[in-house]
Parts: structure tokens; sequence; C-alpha cells
């Protein structure tokens, strides 16, 4: 009898000894700072979650535009080796975007299948509101020597089926668009779920 509540009035010490160990909270912190975005599209639900520890200043630009509700409404525009969104309406008229923001493809995030970047032009520092999901590892997209690449910021933690599903719609020319999905699938909204 004694032995048991020896063990019982033990819990509570171990507990306490568990929670101060050095890195125990870091690493809880650390995890619970990673965003988690819900894509509701008309395919299916796509969840991302974000990495400000390596790419701070464009997770701030792709939040900024989640919570001002940006992307509600917006369209898949580009399917081949990624998907591409966040800056077309329905009837393909782009969207005002905010100043572009400095690329961060440095952040040692590669452009491996499943995760999302930045789309820009010939300019580096030229990324606003769209973004790609990787269907593939594409290290041609990584920076290599003195040049940019595309700044990865977050990965898909949930939904890749629905990913590989947009991806197997059929693509035509709309417009001046190419390998754009004939079927329009739009962003019904988009929220973060998890901070």
């Amino acid at each position: 009898m004694r032995r048991t509540v020896l063990c019982a009035a033990a819990v509570p010490a171990l507990l306490i000894l568990v929670l101060t160990v050095p890195g125990f909270a870091q690493r809880k912190a650390a995890k619970s700072q990673r965003p988690v975005v819900a894509l509701d599209t008309t395919v299916g639900l796509i969840k991302v979650e974000l990495n400000p520890a390596k790419a701070p200043i464009t997770v701030k630009n792709f939040l900024d535009y989640v919570n001002s509700g940006f992307y509600n409404g917006t369209i898949v525009h580009r399917v081949d080796f990624v998907i591409g969104l966040g800056g077309y309406t329905p009837s393909m008229m782009g969207k005002l975007t905010k100043p572009p923001i400095k690329n961060e493809s440095r952040n040692g995030l590669k452009n491996l299948r499943g995760t999302l970047a930045m789309a820009r032009h010939d300019d580096p520092d030229s990324a606003t509101s769209q973004f790609f999901i990787n269907l593939s590892d594409n290290s041609h997209l990584d920076p290599a020597g003195s040049g940019f690449g595309y700044a990865v910021f977050g990965k898909v933690i949930e939904g890749m089926n629905v990913v590989d599903k947009i991806a197997n719609v059929k693509k035509g020319t709309k417009g001046n668009f190419s390998n754009i999905p004939l079927q329009t699938i739009v962003v019904k909204s988009a929220k973060v779920v998890a901070e």
C-alpha cells in the first residue's frame, strides 16, 4: 500500500522534471509556432503547415493575404510540374496585390514534392501573392551558386490526395494561359486553423 502511495506522489514530481528538462519546452513551442492554413477547394481540402523560422518574411506575407480573405474565390491557374494558385479570379482577372517581398530562397528548404513556394518573375524579389505546390522534387527551382531560387515556406500536411487529383485534371489553353485546368478549380476559402 505504501509503495502505491509513493508512486502516485512521485508522478507530479516526474511531470515537473520532464517539463523542466532543457529543450523540452522549446521544442513544444517551436512546434506550436508553425501556423496551419486550410485551403478549401472545389476539389477538396488541403492543409499546409508554414515555416516562419526559415521564411519569416514569406510566411508573414502569405498570412496577410490569407487573413485579408484575398485567396477566397481565386483559382488554380497552372498545372504542370507544379500547381499554381493565388492570383486570378474565375474570370481570369488578376487581383491587385501588395508590394513584392524579399526572396528567401536561400533558407535551406528545398522544392520537394508537397512543399509550397512563392511564384515570381525574373526579378528574385518580385513575389507577391502567387504561390505553388510542387508535384515532384524540383531541384531546378532551388538556388544554385550565387543565383536565387523559388522560396519554399511550407508544406502540405493533409490533402496530398487532393493535390494529386488537381494534377490529373484535363488541362488546356484559356486566353493567355496554357496548362490551365479546363475545369475551373476554385479556392473557396483560405484560413488559419492552427497557430
